[in-house]
């Protein structure tokens, strides 16, 4: 199992300079991923919020092992047809370490109601999952021509293709245990599974996720973990990825860089 962070750009980590510093403390530290939450509000207890695809720019510029990526982005507020050139230019910066985590979004703190963005839960999974079609596509590298519900791309051809052989692995997040976001996930490389508190339930999650058509011998578990806790039985029961959420209030950047530092926890063989 392989060990990530997962932190806010938010308020005291609103700081391009301090998470490119903490990055490479990370990365000497052990730690194999560095993922950035992504939201325009997260509420009155948080009021700077900084940009996630161009801070990972900055920290893919000072790194050089550690897989980098974004968790969650809700396409509903991204143009597919950018996203996926901006996706393949961080992919080259990163020399092929990016990973791409969406989700349908939720109006938490009015994040999709106050900028006129679909609310609606069901029509966001419909653009999900054909926003996606249109994204993988078009990093491809091949032709695409599509002419969708939400989305359109007239006889496009996007280059270069990523850096990554194989194309920029996807993540899908799913809120356990609802089916229709693990259907969706299992068309793609891998399920960022929120409120899976039980190392039991993955048994379960990897049967629905098999059903669903996933590849588990290819496909990652993405695991949401608290720091200091014990990651042996999330190994144990099949989970390919932990990661350690820090924040998302009263951020502080010694306490945070003492929990980088530390390193990640490796179970005991």
């Amino acid at each position: 199992m392989r060990h990530g962070l997962f932190l806010p750009p938010f308020d005291a980590l609103a700081n391009p300079d301090l998470l490119v510093e903490l990055a490479i403390d990370a990365e000497r530290s052990g730690w194999d991923g560095f993922f950035l939450w992504d939201h325009l509000k997260y509420g009155s207890r948080v009021r700077d919020i900084l940009d996630p695809y161009i801070c990972l720019t900055a920290i893919a510029a000072a790194t050089s092992t550690m897989e980098l990526g974004v968790m969650v982005t809700p396409l509903v507020r991204r143009r597919p047809a950018v996203l996926a050139r901006q996706a393949v230019t961080l992919d080259h910066v990163s020399h092929g370490r990016l990973v791409l985590g969406f989700g349908i979004g939720d109006d938490f703190a009015g994040e999709l109601s106050s900028f006129g963005d679909e609310v609606d839960a069901r029509v966001r999974g419909r653009m999900l999952t054909e926003g996606l079609g249109v994204l993988t596509d078009l990093m491809s590298g091949e032709p695409v021509d599509h002419d969708g519900e939400f989305y359109r791309a007239s006889d496009v051809r996007y280059l270069p293709v990523p850096a990554r052989a194989g194309g920029i692995p996807v993540w899908l997040a799913s809120r356990w245990p609802n089916p229709a976001p693990l259907r969706r996930a299992a068309k793609y490389q891998g399920v960022f599974v929120i409120g899976l508190t039980d190392p039991s339930d993955i048994a379960e999650l990897r049967r629905r996720l098999s059903d669903s058509g996933a590849d588990l011998g290819h496909f990652d578990i993405v695991v949401l973990g608290a720091i200091g806790d014990d990651a042996n039985d999330w190994e144990q029961a099949g989970a390919t990825w932990r990661l350690a959420q820090i924040g998302p209030y009263e951020l502080e950047p010694s306490a945070v860089r003492e929990i980088v530092l530390a390193g990640p926890p490796r179970p005991e063989r």
